[in-house]
Formats: structure tokens, sequence, C-alpha cells
């Protein structure tokens, strides 16, 4: 299944999409009374969902007839996804986590070693943003770059989640923006705190279109993913790349923190990144998963 958050006028929704429609949470039957308040966020659903859960809302959804989908449309229980804004599927995540150095073709080109374990840092959750959201190139940097990254959605979550049991924590997928004040990374490397500053500013964490289950999704290390600036390609790679894969990486973050429901995990991205200057369009891209556009801006 693929859902998302998004905009109607002024309401903030949550909701499945089905065909060119996306129908609201709180319409679907199943979720009915199970799920907090009567506008359901995404969050609330991933916290509550089980495998039970998901079949129920699965054949809700799949059971409606083109003719049922038009009537919702109608009374205010679905949307054509061209009449609505796409937002962060998870507007203000519980924690979001990033991988350094994950694809072997990476690390040489910022001339650092290729990671014997998992290099991991996080974002403030207020650098997410959604799709269509500016990505603000702040004054104090000289160079922000791009990073297209797969992004693991937590389920169920927890702690000292063992790798053989790590897909059955993970609600789904999306895709992550990974955004980098390069100048400042190169200078706080000679500081050994080469992460917080250089990815934590505002709007550094476009996340989206899209929150896709992993039986949609298929195989997570076997998916394409490419960025593109003003429509030309500049990244391009394949998940199967990974030195770490999610299985491994979802253990060994649970080994040192509980992952909650919700929590974002970006996989890491391969080779040449680049540069982002005032007016560029960035599309960042996973197979299976969507498209995610961006336009960056310089800080007024």
């Amino acid at each position: 299944m693929k859902f998302a958050t998004f905009e109607y006028g002024s309401r903030m929704l949550s909701g499945v999409v089905n065909g060119d429609c996306i129908i609201r949470l709180g319409a679907i039957p199943s979720l009915k009374g199970g799920l907090e308040g009567d506008e359901p966020a995404l969050l609330s659903l991933i916290g509550a969902a089980d495998d039970r859960v998901l079949q129920l809302l699965r054949e809700d959804v799949e059971q409606l007839a083109p003719s049922e989908v038009s009537e919702k449309v109608r009374s205010g229980d679905a949307f054509r996804l061209c009449d609505i804004r796409l937002r962060a599927p998870i507007p203000r995540p519980p924690s979001v986590f990033c991988l350094g150095f994950n694809f072997r073709s990476h690390a040489p080109e910022l001339k650092r070693p290729v990671p014997e374990v998992p290099v991991v840092f996080m974002k403030p959750s207020r650098s997410v943003v959604g799709p269509d959201d500016d990505i603000v190139l702040p004054k104090v940097s000289s160079r922000v770059d791009y990073e297209v990254e797969l992004c693991v959605v937590i389920g169920k979550g927890g702690r000292y989640i063992p790798r053989e049991g790590a897909y059955s924590r993970i609600f789904g997928y999306t895709v992550l923006n990974d955004i980098t004040a390069r100048d400042i990374q190169q200078k706080d490397f000679s500081l050994a705190r080469p992460w917080l500053r250089s990815k934590g500013f505002d709007t550094f964490a476009p996340t989206g279109p899209f929150l896709v289950t992993g039986d949609e999704a298929g195989d997570p290390m076997s998916l394409s993913l490419s960025l593109s600036v003003n429509r030309e390609v500049r990244q391009r790679s394949r998940t199967s790349e990974m030195i770490f894969d999610v299985p491994t990486v979802v253990e060994y973050i649970s080994s040192f923190t509980t992952l909650e429901p919700g929590a974002l995990i970006a996989m890491g991205t391969p080779e040449k990144i680049g540069q982002l200057h005032d007016g560029d369009v960035v599309e960042a891209t996973v197979e299976r998963i969507g498209t995610l556009r961006n336009r960056a801006v310089l800080e007024r």
C-alpha cells in the first residue's frame, strides 16, 4: 500500500492512495475507532498497525469499485491527487537517523575510508520538509549538496532487534534527500564532528512523496535510485551497492537506542554528490516509491 500526508485547503490529512485518488484514513471502515482522533495522522496508524490491521485496511481499499471511490470524492472522504498538496509523510518524526559512507563508491570521493561498521548520525526533526517545499541554502555555507537516499520508516520498532526480525519491525519506505553543507562538513572533519552542523539545518531532510509498505516496495536491497538537477541526471545507482543492508542497520541502531514507531533511517547515498544553486530543481527518485521534487533557494 501507498500512504501520504497531505493538505487540502486548510486541513492536514493522511490517507491511502487508490489509483489517482487518496482516501483519508478517517473514512476507512476498518480504522474507525481504532486510531487517535477524528482525522488520524499517519504516525497514529504506524503506532497502532499490526498485520491484521493492515490486512483489513488493504481489503477495504482494494474492494472499492471506481464508482465508490468517485462517491467518496464527492462526499469529501477522498481527494484527487491533483487537487491536494503532498507533505512529508511524517512531518515531525520522533527521530531521523542517517548513514554516512554506506555505498562503496561514496567514501572515496570524500577521501574517507570505507567503514567497517555503520556510520550513524542524526538530523533534527525540524530539518524534515515535504515534496515541493524549498530547500533553503543557508547564508553561512558556500556549498550545499544533494544526496538521494532510500529511507526506512520504522513500524513497531523496539530495542535489540535481531537482523532476522528486522523486516517485521519496518512499516515501509520513502525517499529522503540528505542535504549537506559540504564546506562546513569539511571544516568539521578536522574537529571530528562532521555531521550535526553540516546536516542539521532547517529544510535539510526533504522526505516523500509517499510512504510505501514492503509488500509494494519489494526487496529494499534491489531498488534503483537516481537524482536529477534541472532534469539532468547527476546520481544513479542501486541499493544492492550498499555496504550495510537494511536488517544490519536496524540491528545496529537498535543495539544502542530504542527505535520508535515512525523513526526514519536514511540508508546513505551513492557517488557523484554535487552542489545545489539558487533556483535549482532537484528530483530524487527511488524505484517503486516515487520522485521527491524540491527547489533550492538562497536564504534571504
